[in-house]
């Protein structure tokens, strides 16, 4: 049985979870989601808590969706009532970024700015809009109470440019460390 899977979900107070059939939906001060359930996995709503069980234990497959039901339905509970908050960093000199008509516009040392769509889903907040230097980067965080969305378009944006080894420009989340790589080393001619 899997162990993520046995852990009931609490319900936060504000958090209200419906119930009809395979569908679940969850609203709260954040938002509203909605999953639709497999129909090899049950899901309960009783006490102020959701619980997961898998009729059939031994079956790899169920085994597997029962714990990622559970982890699925914990993201939703969490996000309509918390939400989920990314931070990204841009290095370079020259580089920024700019929220203008619902798309993110990043400057990122190419001819032309990179334009993405922003998803209804989530909000962009620019706490720095240039880079100074090498040194400071610019600053902005996702947030959204959909955390496959937040996560999906923060990795689109990262993809714009990913850090390079050497000097560590581009785009890259705040807690990420890039492994950074020596130059070439250049031997005095004798």
């Amino acid at each position: 049985m899997s162990r993520i899977g046995k852990k009931a979900i609490q319900i936060p107070s504000g958090v209200k979870v419906e119930q009809s059939g395979l569908l679940i939906k969850v609203s709260g001060p954040k938002g509203t989601l909605q999953m639709q359930c497999r129909p090899e996995i049950q899901v309960r709503i009783a006490d102020g808590k959701i619980e997961v069980s898998n009729p059939e234990p031994e079956n790899r497959q169920k085994k597997a969706l029962h714990g990622t039901t559970r982890a699925l339905l914990n993201n939703m509970v969490k996000g309509v009532s918390q939400g989920f908050q990314k931070e990204m960093l841009i290095y370079g000199t020259g580089y920024s970024v700019k929220e203008q008509g619902g798309k993110l516009i990043l400057s990122v040392g190419y001819a032309k700015p990179a334009e993405l769509p922003i998803p209804k889903e989530v909000k962009v907040e620019i706490k720095t809009p240039a880079t100074k230097g090498n040194e400071t980067p610019a600053v902005f965080v996702l947030s959204s109470a959909n955390k496959q969305v937040l996560g999906q378009f923060a990795a689109e944006i990262r993809r714009v440019k990913p850090p390079e080894p050497y000097q560590g420009k581009g785009i890259r989340y705040a807690d990420e460390h890039v492994i950074r790589k020596e130059g070439k080393a250049f031997a005095s001619g004798g």
